[in-house]
């Protein structure tokens, strides 16, 4: 979408959802970006994102995480990478071209271009909006590791359901009860005759994981171990359903990507946007609350990286002409 030789940067403090968005977005543009994980100390951390950056990471520090040369673009996502947005708009003078994903929490003129879900009230002539979350998981990838799939997956009879194990966020929490019915409707789903194939997160809490583990240990399925390579992609190609859980907005954007039904496990707590962005996946045929059954019917894969990508990229033409006009000479 632009051309390859257009510099980018990915900020964020690390987490992986923040970060996979913004890579999502960014390859989509057809770039190579540069991941500068930004790392603010308390207080600054805490007062994030109304207020400054980490003195110690300012752009003249030695290793600071945004000193120059600046990119032509830069995403990104995350609350405490607010702060260093703006701080790159003002060392750029507005030059550099900025896109943060997700609702910064201080209004649309945080960066030039802001994406946030459908569902999101943020609003502004600079918000691009799409039902599903930016993620990294492409019809190419999928198509590949269906090609040429791992042996000890592929050998796993059908139907297989990719299982997506979210974990403990600020708004989510899995309770002792939580756990518990989530292993228990996993251990349903498995008597019926479907494959296990699942994945932890960072996130997953030790008691989430090992209850799960059970499960899929009993009946003859796969769980990553979180050594080498996650099979991530390879469990999406090869499943006929998708389980995940509901505290992550992410997994269940990237599952939609299989065009094959997701199924979602609530655990306490939960958040009124999280909240409307499963409801509206439900209203659309996408999603179903999981119960241990196999739910729903197959639809065409869906999507909404690209179309995000696309909508930063004609804001950035917009943009780089609007700049190239100012550093005109008079003639």
């Amino acid at each position: 979408m632009l051309p390859a030789s257009t510099t980018s940067w990915v900020v964020t403090d690390g987490k992986a959802g923040d970060t996979a968005i913004c890579f999502g977005v960014v390859e989509a543009l057809g770039l190579l970006p540069a991941l500068h994980k930004i790392a603010p100390r308390p207080p600054w951390s805490w007062a994030a994102p109304f207020g400054p950056i980490d003195p110690s990471e300012a752009p003249a520090r030695r290793g600071s995480p945004i000193a120059p040369p600046y990119p032509d673009i830069v995403v990104a996502s995350g609350r405490r990478a607010v702060p260093y947005v703006r701080r790159i708009r003002a060392e750029t003078g507005g030059r550099t071209f900025t896109a943060f994903m997700k609702d910064p929490y201080t209004g649309p003129g945080t960066a030039d271009v802001i994406w946030v879900p459908e569902h999101d009230t943020l609003s502004g002539k600079n918000i691009i909006k799409t039902v599903l979350t930016p993620h990294r998981v492409t019809q190419a990838k999928l198509a590949a590791a269906r090609a040429a799939p791992l042996d000890f997956l592929a050998r796993l009879e059908r139907p297989r359901a990719a299982v997506l194990i979210g974990g403990n966020s600020v708004n989510h929490r899995f309770t002792a009860a939580d756990i518990e019915g989530f292993a228990t409707r996993l251990d349903r789903l498995a008597r019926s005759g479907v494959s296990l194939m699942g994945t932890p997160s960072r996130r997953t809490p030790p008691a989430l994981r090992e209850a799960v583990a059970a499960v899929i240990a009993r009946h003859g399925g796969y769980l990553w171990d979180e050594q080498g390579d996650n099979p991530f992609i390879t469990l999406l190609a090869l499943a006929d359903t998708v389980v995940a859980t509901s505290d992550s907005v992410g997994m269940v954007g990237e599952a939609a990507a299989t065009g094959r039904p997701v199924l979602v496990f609530e655990p306490s707590g939960g958040h009124p946007k999280n909240r409307r962005y499963h409801d509206e996946l439900r209203r659309r045929g996408i999603e179903h609350r999981f119960t241990g059954e196999l739910k729903g019917e197959p639809y065409g894969p869906l999507d909404s990286t690209l179309t995000v990508a696309s909508l930063i990229a004609d804001a950035f033409r917009r943009h780089r002409r609007e700049e190239d006009r100012k550093y005109q000479p008079a003639v």
